[in-house]
Protein backbone atom coordinates (compact mmCIF):
# COMPACT_ATOMS: atom_id res chain seq x y z
CA UNK A 1 0.00 0.00 0.00
CA UNK A 2 0.92 3.70 -0.97
CA UNK A 3 2.18 5.77 2.05
CA UNK A 4 -0.87 8.33 3.56
CA UNK A 5 0.06 12.19 2.66
CA UNK A 6 0.76 13.98 5.56
CA UNK A 7 -1.66 16.90 4.10
CA UNK A 8 -4.91 14.41 3.48
CA UNK A 9 -7.66 16.17 1.17
CA UNK A 10 -11.41 14.69 2.14
CA UNK A 11 -12.53 12.28 -0.27
CA UNK A 12 -15.59 10.12 -0.78
CA UNK A 13 -16.17 6.75 0.85
CA UNK A 14 -17.94 4.31 -1.36
CA UNK A 15 -19.98 1.99 0.75
CA UNK A 16 -20.85 -1.27 -1.22
CA UNK A 17 -24.18 -2.80 -0.86
CA UNK A 18 -23.82 -6.48 -0.71
CA UNK A 19 -26.45 -7.19 -2.49
CA UNK A 20 -26.43 -9.06 -5.73
CA UNK A 21 -29.15 -9.99 -8.63
CA UNK A 22 -27.34 -13.65 -8.09
CA UNK A 23 -27.90 -12.53 -1.96
CA UNK A 24 -30.45 -16.90 7.78
CA UNK A 25 -30.41 -20.48 15.82
CA UNK A 26 -33.35 -23.43 14.31
CA UNK A 27 -36.38 -24.73 15.50
CA UNK A 28 -36.98 -28.02 14.11
CA UNK A 29 -40.88 -27.87 14.23
CA UNK A 30 -39.86 -26.14 18.03
CA UNK A 31 -37.96 -23.35 19.10
CA UNK A 32 -34.47 -23.92 20.29
CA UNK A 33 -34.65 -19.77 21.62
CA UNK A 34 -37.84 -18.15 22.77
CA UNK A 35 -38.33 -14.66 20.76
CA UNK A 36 -37.14 -11.36 22.87
CA UNK A 37 -39.52 -9.69 24.31
CA UNK A 38 -40.69 -6.21 23.17
CA UNK A 39 -38.78 -3.07 25.18
CA UNK A 40 -39.07 0.62 24.78
CA UNK A 41 -36.61 2.15 23.93
CA UNK A 42 -35.78 3.84 27.19
CA UNK A 43 -35.28 0.69 28.59
CA UNK A 44 -31.49 -0.29 29.46
CA UNK A 45 -30.26 -3.37 27.22
CA UNK A 46 -30.82 -6.84 27.57
CA UNK A 47 -28.58 -9.46 29.44
CA UNK A 48 -26.43 -10.85 26.75
CA UNK A 49 -27.00 -14.55 25.55
CA UNK A 50 -23.33 -15.25 26.17
CA UNK A 51 -21.01 -13.97 28.63
CA UNK A 52 -19.61 -10.67 27.16
CA UNK A 53 -16.08 -9.81 26.04
CA UNK A 54 -14.85 -7.87 29.30
CA UNK A 55 -13.02 -5.91 27.07
CA UNK A 56 -15.70 -5.03 24.91
CA UNK A 57 -17.67 -1.34 24.37
CA UNK A 58 -21.56 -1.38 26.36
CA UNK A 59 -23.92 -1.99 23.81
CA UNK A 60 -25.58 1.00 22.62
CA UNK A 61 -28.53 1.55 20.50
CA UNK A 62 -27.75 3.34 17.08
CA UNK A 63 -28.13 7.29 16.22
CA UNK A 64 -31.19 9.32 17.36
CA UNK A 65 -34.28 6.72 18.08
CA UNK A 66 -37.15 8.59 15.12
CA UNK A 67 -39.49 6.80 14.30
CA UNK A 68 -40.23 3.49 15.74
CA UNK A 69 -43.14 1.74 13.48
CA UNK A 70 -41.73 -0.83 11.27
CA UNK A 71 -43.07 -0.06 7.46
CA UNK A 72 -44.77 -3.35 5.42
CA UNK A 73 -45.25 -3.56 2.13
CA UNK A 74 -47.34 -6.35 0.95
CA UNK A 75 -47.05 -8.65 -1.47
CA UNK A 76 -49.32 -11.13 -3.94
CA UNK A 77 -49.79 -14.17 -2.04
CA UNK A 78 -51.88 -17.32 -1.86
CA UNK A 79 -51.04 -20.22 -3.79
CA UNK A 80 -51.71 -18.61 -7.58
CA UNK A 81 -48.88 -16.99 -6.70
CA UNK A 82 -46.46 -19.56 -5.24
CA UNK A 83 -47.02 -21.12 -8.38
CA UNK A 84 -46.63 -18.52 -10.55
CA UNK A 85 -43.12 -17.79 -8.65
CA UNK A 86 -42.03 -21.24 -8.63
CA UNK A 87 -42.40 -20.94 -12.50
CA UNK A 88 -40.53 -17.82 -12.64
CA UNK A 89 -37.53 -18.56 -10.89
CA UNK A 90 -36.28 -21.37 -12.77
CA UNK A 91 -33.00 -22.73 -12.01
CA UNK A 92 -31.03 -20.70 -14.70
CA UNK A 93 -32.69 -17.46 -13.67
CA UNK A 94 -31.23 -18.11 -10.45
CA UNK A 95 -27.91 -18.65 -12.16
CA UNK A 96 -27.68 -15.93 -14.27
CA UNK A 97 -28.78 -13.38 -11.37
CA UNK A 98 -26.66 -10.43 -10.97
CA UNK A 99 -25.19 -8.29 -8.65
CA UNK A 100 -26.71 -5.05 -7.61
CA UNK A 101 -25.18 -1.34 -8.43
CA UNK A 102 -22.51 -0.35 -5.58
CA UNK A 103 -24.05 3.17 -3.65
CA UNK A 104 -21.77 6.07 -2.67
CA UNK A 105 -22.33 7.45 0.83
CA UNK A 106 -22.56 11.42 0.80
CA UNK A 107 -20.79 11.54 4.00
CA UNK A 108 -16.96 12.10 3.75
CA UNK A 109 -14.03 11.32 5.41
CA UNK A 110 -10.16 11.92 5.48
CA UNK A 111 -7.09 9.61 4.83
CA UNK A 112 -6.01 11.14 8.34
CA UNK A 113 -9.25 9.92 9.77
CA UNK A 114 -8.71 6.16 8.04
CA UNK A 115 -5.49 6.13 9.28
CA UNK A 116 -6.19 7.33 12.63
CA UNK A 117 -8.94 4.26 13.10
CA UNK A 118 -6.69 1.43 11.50
CA UNK A 119 -4.92 0.61 15.19
CA UNK A 120 -8.92 -0.95 15.54
CA UNK A 121 -9.05 -3.43 13.48
CA UNK A 122 -5.39 -4.77 13.66
CA UNK A 123 -5.72 -5.95 17.25
CA UNK A 124 -8.63 -8.32 16.74
CA UNK A 125 -7.96 -11.73 15.25
CA UNK A 126 -10.26 -13.20 12.19
CA UNK A 127 -10.30 -17.11 12.59
CA UNK A 128 -12.07 -17.28 9.22
CA UNK A 129 -12.49 -14.53 6.30
CA UNK A 130 -14.63 -16.65 3.98
CA UNK A 131 -14.54 -20.00 3.47
CA UNK A 132 -17.78 -22.46 1.94
CA UNK A 133 -19.22 -23.94 5.05
CA UNK A 134 -18.87 -27.65 5.09
CA UNK A 135 -19.68 -28.19 8.82
CA UNK A 136 -23.31 -29.14 8.17
CA UNK A 137 -25.85 -28.58 10.62
CA UNK A 138 -29.44 -26.36 11.18
CA UNK A 139 -27.85 -23.48 9.06
CA UNK A 140 -27.83 -25.58 6.26
CA UNK A 141 -31.39 -24.94 6.00
CA UNK A 142 -32.22 -22.01 7.51
CA UNK A 143 -29.72 -19.97 5.74
CA UNK A 144 -30.80 -19.28 1.81
CA UNK A 145 -30.80 -17.08 -0.85
CA UNK A 146 -33.31 -14.63 -1.52
CA UNK A 147 -34.34 -13.56 -5.23
CA UNK A 148 -36.34 -10.53 -6.07
CA UNK A 149 -36.77 -8.13 -9.26
CA UNK A 150 -34.93 -4.89 -9.21
CA UNK A 151 -35.19 -2.31 -11.71
CA UNK A 152 -36.11 -4.89 -14.70
CA UNK A 153 -33.75 -7.02 -13.68
CA UNK A 154 -33.47 -10.08 -11.38
CA UNK A 155 -31.22 -9.80 -8.78
CA UNK A 156 -30.47 -11.92 -5.13
CA UNK A 157 -29.47 -11.46 -1.63
CA UNK A 158 -29.53 -14.33 1.25
CA UNK A 159 -31.47 -14.24 4.32
CA UNK A 160 -32.28 -16.41 7.54
CA UNK A 161 -35.34 -18.39 8.36
CA UNK A 162 -35.95 -17.24 12.19
CA UNK A 163 -38.29 -18.35 15.05
CA UNK A 164 -41.14 -16.84 15.24
CA UNK A 165 -45.02 -17.02 16.61
CA UNK A 166 -46.00 -17.17 12.74
CA UNK A 167 -43.53 -19.80 12.28
CA UNK A 168 -42.76 -17.97 8.74
CA UNK A 169 -40.50 -14.98 9.01
CA UNK A 170 -37.08 -14.76 6.85
CA UNK A 171 -34.65 -11.31 8.59
CA UNK A 172 -32.59 -9.95 5.36
CA UNK A 173 -30.99 -6.49 4.90
CA UNK A 174 -33.19 -3.05 4.19
CA UNK A 175 -31.78 -3.02 0.51
CA UNK A 176 -32.94 -6.75 -0.27
CA UNK A 177 -36.75 -5.48 -0.16
CA UNK A 178 -36.40 -1.95 -0.83
CA UNK A 179 -33.96 0.06 -2.55
CA UNK A 180 -33.78 4.07 -4.22
CA UNK A 181 -37.01 4.04 -3.23
CA UNK A 182 -38.85 1.27 -4.98
CA UNK A 183 -39.59 -2.17 -3.04
CA UNK A 184 -38.55 -5.02 -4.92
CA UNK A 185 -41.22 -7.30 -6.50
CA UNK A 186 -41.55 -11.30 -7.41
CA UNK A 187 -39.52 -11.88 -3.68
CA UNK A 188 -38.90 -15.63 -2.79
CA UNK A 189 -36.98 -17.30 -0.45
CA UNK A 190 -34.74 -20.17 -1.39
CA UNK A 191 -33.58 -22.29 2.28
CA UNK A 192 -30.55 -24.48 1.69
CA UNK A 193 -29.93 -23.05 -2.19
CA UNK A 194 -27.61 -25.51 -4.29
CA UNK A 195 -26.61 -24.13 -7.44
CA UNK A 196 -29.96 -23.50 -8.65
CA UNK A 197 -31.91 -26.33 -6.59
CA UNK A 198 -33.97 -25.69 -3.87
CA UNK A 199 -34.31 -28.77 -1.90
CA UNK A 200 -36.19 -27.20 0.95
CA UNK A 201 -38.44 -25.49 -1.86
CA UNK A 202 -39.63 -21.75 -2.87
CA UNK A 203 -41.05 -20.07 -0.23
CA UNK A 204 -42.69 -16.65 -2.03
CA UNK A 205 -43.47 -13.54 0.52
CA UNK A 206 -46.63 -12.35 1.17
CA UNK A 207 -45.23 -8.94 1.94
CA UNK A 208 -42.20 -7.48 3.05
CA UNK A 209 -40.82 -5.29 5.65
CA UNK A 210 -38.20 -2.71 6.84
CA UNK A 211 -37.28 -0.10 9.46
CA UNK A 212 -39.01 3.21 9.15
CA UNK A 213 -35.62 4.63 8.94
CA UNK A 214 -34.52 2.47 5.99
CA UNK A 215 -38.04 3.08 4.20
CA UNK A 216 -37.85 7.22 4.82
CA UNK A 217 -34.10 7.49 4.34
CA UNK A 218 -32.25 4.34 3.19
CA UNK A 219 -30.28 4.87 6.37
CA UNK A 220 -27.08 2.42 6.78
CA UNK A 221 -27.38 1.95 10.33
CA UNK A 222 -31.29 0.59 10.23
CA UNK A 223 -30.29 -1.74 7.10
CA UNK A 224 -32.32 -4.35 7.98
CA UNK A 225 -35.49 -6.02 6.47
CA UNK A 226 -37.38 -9.07 6.93
CA UNK A 227 -40.37 -10.78 4.76
CA UNK A 228 -42.87 -12.63 5.99
CA UNK A 229 -43.44 -15.86 3.53
CA UNK A 230 -46.48 -18.06 2.55
CA UNK A 231 -47.48 -21.36 3.39
CA UNK A 232 -46.13 -23.74 0.81
CA UNK A 233 -47.84 -27.10 0.35
CA UNK A 234 -49.85 -26.59 3.57
CA UNK A 235 -46.73 -25.84 5.68
CA UNK A 236 -45.17 -23.14 7.15
CA UNK A 237 -41.65 -22.25 6.61
CA UNK A 238 -39.85 -22.98 9.85
CA UNK A 239 -41.98 -26.62 10.34
CA UNK A 240 -39.85 -27.17 6.87
CA UNK A 241 -36.40 -26.30 7.72
CA UNK A 242 -36.46 -24.47 11.58
CA UNK A 243 -35.62 -21.19 13.06
CA UNK A 244 -32.58 -19.88 14.50
CA UNK A 245 -32.97 -17.62 17.46
CA UNK A 246 -32.21 -13.74 17.75
CA UNK A 247 -31.65 -11.02 20.09
CA UNK A 248 -31.14 -7.43 20.44
CA UNK A 249 -29.67 -4.67 22.25
CA UNK A 250 -26.50 -6.79 22.76
CA UNK A 251 -23.02 -6.15 23.75
CA UNK A 252 -21.10 -5.51 21.27
CA UNK A 253 -17.48 -7.01 20.83
CA UNK A 254 -18.74 -10.37 20.96
CA UNK A 255 -17.25 -13.21 18.54
CA UNK A 256 -19.65 -13.77 15.52
CA UNK A 257 -20.07 -16.00 12.46
CA UNK A 258 -21.48 -14.46 9.44
CA UNK A 259 -22.93 -16.22 6.34
CA UNK A 260 -24.35 -15.77 3.48
CA UNK A 261 -24.58 -16.37 -0.65
CA UNK A 262 -21.50 -14.14 -2.17
CA UNK A 263 -22.40 -13.92 -5.97
CA UNK A 264 -19.69 -11.65 -7.26
CA UNK A 265 -16.36 -12.95 -7.89
CA UNK A 266 -14.35 -15.09 -6.43
CA UNK A 267 -17.37 -16.51 -5.41
CA UNK A 268 -19.89 -17.29 -7.86
CA UNK A 269 -23.17 -18.04 -6.15
CA UNK A 270 -23.63 -21.09 -5.38
CA UNK A 271 -22.53 -22.14 -1.88
CA UNK A 272 -22.90 -20.89 1.75
CA UNK A 273 -19.97 -19.51 2.86
CA UNK A 274 -19.33 -17.95 6.45
CA UNK A 275 -16.50 -15.92 8.39
CA UNK A 276 -15.50 -15.60 11.83
CA UNK A 277 -14.19 -13.75 14.67
CA UNK A 278 -14.39 -10.87 16.80
CA UNK A 279 -16.73 -7.82 15.98
CA UNK A 280 -15.28 -4.05 15.93
CA UNK A 281 -17.10 -1.14 16.06
CA UNK A 282 -17.08 1.01 12.72
CA UNK A 283 -15.16 3.85 13.01
CA UNK A 284 -16.07 5.77 10.16
CA UNK A 285 -19.41 6.69 8.74
CA UNK A 286 -21.98 4.28 10.69
CA UNK A 287 -22.89 2.99 13.95
CA UNK A 288 -22.67 -0.56 12.81
CA UNK A 289 -20.29 -3.32 13.64
CA UNK A 290 -17.59 -4.94 10.82
CA UNK A 291 -16.37 -8.03 10.54
CA UNK A 292 -13.15 -9.60 8.90
CA UNK A 293 -14.51 -10.97 5.72
CA UNK A 294 -14.22 -11.78 2.04
CA UNK A 295 -18.29 -12.28 1.07
CA UNK A 296 -19.07 -10.39 -1.63
CA UNK A 297 -22.30 -8.98 -3.60
CA UNK A 298 -25.10 -11.52 -2.79
CA UNK A 299 -24.21 -11.81 0.60
CA UNK A 300 -26.28 -9.19 2.14
CA UNK A 301 -29.24 -9.95 4.54
CA UNK A 302 -27.06 -13.30 5.14
CA UNK A 303 -27.14 -13.74 9.40
CA UNK A 304 -24.41 -13.00 11.75
CA UNK A 305 -25.11 -15.36 14.81
CA UNK A 306 -24.10 -14.78 18.55
CA UNK A 307 -23.43 -17.86 20.31
CA UNK A 308 -22.72 -20.15 17.20
CA UNK A 309 -22.23 -23.92 17.51
CA UNK A 310 -20.34 -25.23 14.55
CA UNK A 311 -21.13 -29.06 16.22
CA UNK A 312 -25.27 -28.58 15.41
CA UNK A 313 -25.00 -25.62 13.11
CA UNK A 314 -27.11 -23.27 15.53
CA UNK A 315 -27.02 -19.71 16.87
CA UNK A 316 -28.25 -16.49 18.07
CA UNK A 317 -28.67 -14.41 14.98
CA UNK A 318 -28.06 -10.45 16.20
CA UNK A 319 -26.91 -9.02 12.87
CA UNK A 320 -26.99 -8.84 8.87
CA UNK A 321 -24.81 -8.46 5.91
CA UNK A 322 -25.11 -4.89 4.65
CA UNK A 323 -22.03 -3.20 3.15
CA UNK A 324 -18.40 -2.84 2.89
CA UNK A 325 -16.02 0.46 2.44
CA UNK A 326 -14.23 0.48 -1.37
CA UNK A 327 -10.96 0.87 0.44
CA UNK A 328 -11.39 -1.90 3.11
CA UNK A 329 -12.46 -5.10 1.12
CA UNK A 330 -11.93 -7.65 3.47
CA UNK A 331 -14.07 -6.09 6.02
CA UNK A 332 -17.99 -6.49 6.41
CA UNK A 333 -20.25 -4.59 8.32
CA UNK A 334 -23.52 -4.90 9.54
CA UNK A 335 -25.88 -3.31 11.51
CA UNK A 336 -26.41 -3.12 15.47
CA UNK A 337 -29.89 -5.07 16.47
CA UNK A 338 -31.47 -2.30 18.53
CA UNK A 339 -35.13 -1.57 19.51
CA UNK A 340 -35.97 -0.94 15.95
CA UNK A 341 -34.93 -4.15 14.51
CA UNK A 342 -36.79 -5.84 17.34
CA UNK A 343 -39.92 -3.56 16.35
CA UNK A 344 -39.53 -4.60 12.81
CA UNK A 345 -39.28 -8.85 14.05
CA UNK A 346 -42.34 -8.11 16.58
CA UNK A 347 -44.38 -6.74 13.41
CA UNK A 348 -43.45 -9.93 11.26
CA UNK A 349 -43.95 -12.73 13.57
CA UNK A 350 -47.20 -10.86 14.25
CA UNK A 351 -47.86 -10.45 10.60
Amino acid sequence: MGSIPRRPTPRRIVLTLLGAAALVPLAAGTALADPAPTAPRDRAPTAPVTNPNPTAPDPTAPFAPGPTAPVVHPLAAGAPSQQALQKFWTPQRMRSAVPMDALTSTRTATPEQVRKGLPAIIQYSQPNGGSAWTGGGAVTKTAGRVFFTYQGGTHSCSGDAITSANKSVVITAGHCVKLSGAWHTNWVFVPGYNNGNAPYGTWAAAKTLSTPQWTASEDINYDVGAAVVSPLNGRALTDVVGGQGIAFNQARGQVMYAFGYPAASPYDGTKLIYCSGTVINDFLTSNDQGIGCNQTGGASGGPWFLKFSEATGTGIQNSVNSFKYNFLPNYMFGPYFGTDAQNLYNTAQSS
